[in-house]
């Protein structure tokens, strides 16, 4: 019995991982489009500036699940798209030397969007275990709550210089906040 039940969700993690994968290939295919389209100008992005891009894109979300319509056909999967990737910006972000060059090649900055992603999957696949997959439970409404919840507490830490006393960092945050999104996508795709 117990090995049955071991079996069953080391496969149900194996599918997870092959799913949150195919998202993130899909996630990182845009990021690498637009760097050829626009560069990495994402570089002059202060942290606060990513907070308000991130927090637009899942305000959206939230307002087009409370009213149930949208004028501009922008889909929802599209903004947690963005999400995802704004939060690898972040992450990037917050691990450059202030030295850094605002240009990086398209090779570099697909180079850090591999580190601090696997970092981030590094992450999920620690939480997934001792949460045993509790996310498939969830709601998109609820992703999008706790993706803004997250994005409150990063302010608050910027509006405190940085300085948490008990709880985790602005990039702990921006963590979460991209797997939340993963998880939405995922959730999507399994509807579609």
């Amino acid at each position: 019995m117990q090995d049955s039940v071991s079996t069953n969700i080391s496969a149900q993690m194996s599918h997870t991982l092959q799913q949150y994968r195919r998202v993130v290939s899909q996630c990182k295919d845009l990021y690498i489009k637009k760097a050829a389209d626009y560069g990495t100008s994402w570089r002059m992005l202060r942290p606060v500036s990513i907070v308000d891009q991130v927090y637009i894109k899942a305000a959206r979300i939230r307002q087009i699940q409370e009213n149930g319509q949208q004028k501009i056909q922008d889909s929802i999967e599209s903004e947690f798209i963005g999400i995802v990737n704004y939060g690898v910006i972040a992450l990037i972000q917050f691990a450059l030397p202030q030295s850094a060059p605002t240009d990086l090649s398209i090779e570099e900055a697909t180079k850090w969007y591999e580190l601090k992603m696997k970092e981030v999957e590094d992450l999920m696949l620690q939480k997934n275990h001792d949460y045993g997959e509790a996310w498939r439970d969830m709601s998109q409404q609820s992703f999008v709550d706790l993706i803004l919840v997250k994005l409150l507490r990063i302010k608050q830490i910027l509006a405190n210089d940085g300085q948490t006393i008990v709880s985790e960092g602005m990039d702990a945050n921006f963590i979460d906040i991209v797997n939340y999104a993963i998880f939405a996508l995922i959730k999507i795709h399994e509807d579609n």
